[in-house]
């Protein structure tokens, strides 16, 4: 797993640098990396102007236990936040987290999640923050929460 991880950030890191010609945002798909709770894969499907799915997938590099995380949330997104030369993005919304513990239990919860894109002009980046409180409701109902960093590349 670590091995396709690696190959997955290396090919991703050669498309940023090495895309040939970059323009802004061209289509509705992008994929990236998120860094923190979890870290892995990130992808974004834009609908409209205003709304996409966001999706994660990621891994634990504990020594003492493994996991699996995957989310799918929905986002609204406003443009009329920040007063910038940027492009930036507050955004919301909701969804589910599947986690998988090797030697454990899953869980499935709730999120909510708040964040903040900013695309750069004439390129077909994005980078993000966000945090994401989970409500856990299987097996038990806990608290948690999802929090990272990270950027997409769109096709």
């Amino acid at each position: 797993m670590l091995k396709l991880f690696s190959r997955t950030i290396s090919i991703f890191i050669m498309v940023i640098f090495f895309g040939g010609n970059i323009s802004a945002q061209s289509t509705n798909f992008g994929l990236g990396m998120i860094v923190g709770n979890p870290t892995g894969i990130s992808a974004k499907y834009w609908h409209n102007r205003t709304n996409a799915l966001d999706f994660g997938l990621g891994y634990s590099f504990s020594p003492t236990y493994t996991n699996f995380n995957f989310h799918a949330d929905y986002l609204w997104h406003e443009s009329d936040v920040f007063r910038s030369r940027e492009t930036l993005y507050l955004y919301y919304g909701a969804g589910v987290r599947l986690k998988s513990v090797t030697g454990g239990d899953g869980s499935l919860g709730v999120r909510a999640v708040l964040g903040v894109d900013w695309f750069l002009s004439r390129s077909p980046l994005e980078f993000f923050i966000e945090a994401a409180p989970v409500l856990r409701i299987i097996p038990a109902t806990t608290m948690d929460v999802d929090a990272g960093l990270g950027a997409r590349y769109y096709f």
